[in-house]
């Protein structure tokens, strides 16, 4: 496999997907962004350092603001963050402000978050003390939804935090990064050599951008270029608490809002209106504290959660399966788009609709995935050379017509086979049964 399957040249500072929507000049953006920042004297911008230096004198905690400025995800809350309302300025009066604008000096062994988002906060002690995370899917699938509620909940909490930081510091240790492998993403093999550690602000600025997502695809990358198996939890990243059967509410970012029946959730005890505070035994700010949680859990995991109902304390136990992470819905993270390069040489596949399926005489249950892309450049073409057409039905794999989610497709092909390998499967064109294989890279 070739360090060409990560892309190095796409449209976002911090971006959410290949095809996500930028703004028509991205230069110019950043660039307007630099000078409306450097001139804003509430903010620090792009120095952690300098952000940490401040902390150490005043006393105050860090919050590091990650945003890929010309990418419209999240636009409407990084706008309303900026513009510090009434409800959000007496609260980020207590932070010292840094603003980021790409990876390419990260700090890997602090800064470890949802790398798909376009905006994420992480939360700090001045001893750099990770107090929590904050990144929002709602905002960043409604690029223009600006509803600052959950992230002034997690000011809220986050200072809360600080406050009691003595106090509360051992219970933190779940939320602190891990080891990593590399100083920074200018060290990672699928980015070394191609970019510095600074932007070239005299340059193509965009172009000179480590892209955040770019961290996740190059630990999948390292794992793959070395024939280790890629762990499922950097296939299946960051999963949201609906892979427990729970669903959040959208105005309080740890209130559940539903609960499957059957579900690990509802097995556990948790009800609608319960308010999560702490899992593992680590005080939660927001849903990113949840997904920090369960992304570093075991792939078959048992995790203590705290809620409060009707003002109550409650404790359980969640008992998570060992399939739990492919329960994931990860078809919208800009990492899948490299994700389908390995898995079944650059296509798009789609779950049929059942009418459709039916027309195709294919039975409910079974495997029916149209190719809604196919590649035509790179390694994003091997499909394409294979054979793959827009429009193909794939209805087997490896003799297997079990149905699948593109989601548990991308985990199943990455997991069972190596690079190289073609497998067979069975398609369906024009109505007509054909023979295929797979190109995995």
């Amino acid at each position: 496999m070739k360090s060409s399957i990560i892309s190095v040249a796409l449209p976002c500072l911090l971006s959410f997907s290949l095809v996500a929507e930028t703004v028509k000049d991205r230069e110019g953006a950043v660039r307007q962004d630099k000078a409306k920042m450097e001139s804003n004297s509430r903010w620090i911008y792009q120095s952690v350092d300098e952000g940490f230096n401040a902390a150490s004198l005043t006393g105050k905690p860090v919050m590091v603001i990650l945003r890929c400025v010309p990418c419209m995800g999240c636009m409407g809350i990084d706008t309303a963050v900026l513009l510090e309302n009434d409800d959000l300025k007496p609260l980020m009066d207590q932070f010292v402000r840094v603003r980021i604008i790409n990876a390419n000096a990260l700090d890997l062994s602090l800064f470890q978050f949802d790398y798909d988002l376009s905006f994420t906060a992480m939360f700090f002690a001045p001893d750099k003390t990770i107090l929590g995370r904050f990144g929002s899917w709602s905002h960043q699938k409604d690029a223009q939804k600006n509803s600052v509620e959950t992230f002034k909940q997690a000011l809220e909490k986050a200072l809360e935090v600080h406050k009691n930081f003595n106090e509360l510091k051992p219970s933190l240790v779940a939320k602190q990064s891990k080891p990593s492998r590399f100083k920074n993403p200018t060290e990672m093999p699928a980015l070394k050599g191609k970019f510095q550690s600074k932007l070239d602000w005299n340059g193509k600025v965009v172009k000179s951008c480590v892209h955040c997502h770019q961290i996740g695809d190059s630990i999948r990358f390292t794992y793959r270029e070395a024939n280790q198996a890629v762990p499922l939890n950097w296939i299946y990243p960051f999963p949201d608490m609906e892979v427990t059967g729970a669903a959040l509410a959208e105005d309080d970012a740890l209130k559940l809002a539903s609960v499957a029946k059957g579900s690990p959730a509802d097995k556990a005890g948790l009800q609608p209106g319960d308010i999560i505070t702490h899992l593992d035994g680590t005080p939660m700010i927001s849903s990113a504290d949840i997904s920090w949680i369960l992304h570093n859990l075991p792939d078959r995991a048992t995790v203590s959660v705290g809620l409060l109902r009707d003002g109550s304390p409650v404790a359980t136990k969640l008992a998570l399966p060992g399939n739990w992470r492919t329960l994931s819905n990860i078809e919208r993270r800009v990492g899948s788009w490299p994700m389908r390069a390995m898995a079944f040489g650059g296509m798009k596949l789609e779950e049929l609709p059942d009418d459709e399926k039916k027309a195709l005489g294919i039975p409910a249950g079974k495997m029916a995935l149209i190719a809604k892309h196919v590649g035509q450049y790179g390694n994003h073409a091997l499909a394409k050379k294979e054979g793959w057409m827009k429009g193909d039905v794939l209805v087997s794999v490896s003799g297997s017509d079990r149905a699948l989610s593109e989601s548990q497709l991308i985990g199943a092909m990455i997991t069972r086979y190596k690079p190289g390998q073609k497998v067979p499967c069975e398609i369906v064109r024009k109505n007509r049964r054909m023979k295929l294989r797979i190109p995995v890279q």
